[in-house]
């Protein structure tokens, strides 16, 4: 090992890098590697949970003054596909399945539920809920794997490192601290590296995570509020 055994010594982290050892520069190109798809995940997530609240505040704006569920579908049909409009559709195409064009008739006419197509109408909306939630959620547990594991290969090329320079030392038989420092110094580089990729991608998957239970949240309240509008309509 050229830090042991009369080589230059390195004085700034690229040089560490430049003059480590083999499994040093695998372990930090894996971390690299780890690093690159963890900071597209964040930034794709980013982007798409931004047009998700954009998508929800035109959802609620484009209903909240109807009054009624077959103009809140004309308005609903004219916006972009969203998890909301989604849930939204759900629940309007069961119930028209099951009463053809009941939205437009009047209550009195028959076009209400009865107990257990109310019951299947809320398995309906539970279940799109359901896909929402996982697909808000795709991809979010890569951040918790990178998260983990990359410090995890930040130790192994520390102790990887930290065996090299204790071989190089044996080999330049010297023990004194110019000679151990560098060695040391190069075996900490993977643990800096490690961390500097798992920080990032834990605080994103918190975050991410806590957005995705929130927007899940929010589909759930709509669905419960679409069921009391049509009680409200008289069609339960």
């Amino acid at each position: 090992m050229l830090l042991q055994v009369g080589g230059a010594v390195p004085t700034t982290e690229l040089e560490l890098v430049a003059v480590s050892s083999v499994a040093t520069k695998i372990v930090l190109g894996v971390l690299v590697i780890f690093s690159a798809v963890s900071w597209f995940l964040i930034f794709a997530k980013m982007v798409q949970f931004r047009r998700i609240r954009r998508a929800a505040d035109l959802f609620y704006d484009a209903t909240q003054h109807v009054s009624r569920l077959d103009d809140a579908r004309e308005s609903v049909g004219r916006l972009l596909a969203s998890p909301f409009t989604r849930l939204f559709a759900e629940g309007i195409t069961f119930f028209s399945e099951i009463h053809p064009g009941g939205l437009a008739k009047d209550p009195a006419s028959g076009a209400t539920l009865t107990p257990t197509q109310l019951e299947a109408l809320r398995m309906v909306l539970e279940t799109q809920v359901d896909a929402e939630h996982d697909q808000l959620g795709r991809y979010i547990p890569w951040l918790a794997t990178f998260g983990s594991v990359s410090p995890l290969l930040g130790l192994l090329g520390t102790v990887l490192g930290v065996m090299d320079a204790f071989i190089g030392i044996s080999v330049g038989g010297s023990g004194n601290i110019s000679a151990v420092a560098p060695g040391v110094a190069e075996a900490l580089v993977t643990t800096v590296a490690g961390l500097a990729v798992a920080i990032p991608a834990v605080i994103a998957y918190n975050i991410f995570t806590a957005r995705q239970n929130f927007v899940a949240a929010e589909l759930e309240g709509f669905a419960r509020e679409l069921i009391v509008t049509l009680a409200r309509e008289g069609r339960l």
